[in-house]
């Protein structure tokens, strides 16, 4: 197995068909979920907020930015699409991308989707929402609002939580049903270091893009108006 092979967007073949199946109705579920909770959290003016983060994340992940030799990465927009549009929401706008590249761009299997659905869409927007709205209560309390800049560092760290967990997702389908001969210690390791340095480049990305709507429409951003903040202190 090559460097390129263990990427974020999992290529076919990478694990056996038994998980690749498995992991395929995992996904299924999970985006029936959340196309069913996420009518909680659109309205009138956050639908077209939707599609715009659905672009972005699109356009961003066509933009790889070097790590290591041989190693790129790019955004994979869960925290961001979490914390501006909802967790369920979000999941959907990720999993949209990933169906549109997939099979439109060849980027990511076929075969894998499922997988890298369930580990991007489901396990990176998961953990980085949790992050975020654990870290957001805990700046908020005993305060009305919070300083802009908090909200970029929250987005900052849930962006990097995030993304380390979407990479953990790919280990724990490798451990299961890897078809490479790679030992599991060595993608494991692999696939943690790298991902850090990804998912501190994912929160500068974030946290910029973040900070940018709560400047200039705090109301829309779904982390800030469903914990009953009436705006946040300019920086």
């Amino acid at each position: 197995m090559t460097v390129d092979h263990v990427a974020m967007h999992m290529s076919d073949g990478i694990v056996n068909a038994p998980i690749s199946v498995l992991f395929g109705i995992i996904a299924v579920v999970a985006l029936g979920i959340c196309a069913w909770r996420a009518r909680e959290e659109l309205d009138e003016r956050t639908v077209p907020l939707a599609g715009l983060v659905a672009a972005f994340i699109f356009a961003v992940q066509m933009v790889n930015f070097p790590i290591l030799p041989g190693v790129s990465g790019h955004l994979l927009g869960g925290a961001l699409a979490a914390i501006l549009v909802g967790p369920f929401t979000g999941a959907l706008c990720v999993a949209i991308v990933l169906i549109v590249q997939a099979f439109l761009f060849a980027d990511g299997g076929v075969t894998a989707l499922g997988a890298n659905i369930t580990n991007m869409s489901v396990f990176g927007v998961a953990a980085g929402y949790a992050s975020a709205l654990l870290l957001y209560r805990l700046a908020r309390r005993g305060r009305d609002d919070v300083a802009v800049p908090v909200v970029g560092g929250i987005a900052f760290v849930s962006a990097v939580i995030g993304t380390v967990c979407a990479a953990m997702g790919f280990v724990l389908e490798y451990s299961l049903g890897g078809a490479a001969t790679t030992s599991l210690g060595a993608v494991a390791g692999y696939m943690f270091g790298t991902h850090v340095l990804i998912g501190v480049g994912e929160g500068i990305i974030t946290a910029l893009t973040v900070m940018a709507v709560v400047r200039a429409r705090p109301d829309l951003v779904y982390l800030l108006r469903t914990n009953r903040v009436r705006t946040a202190v300019p920086a």
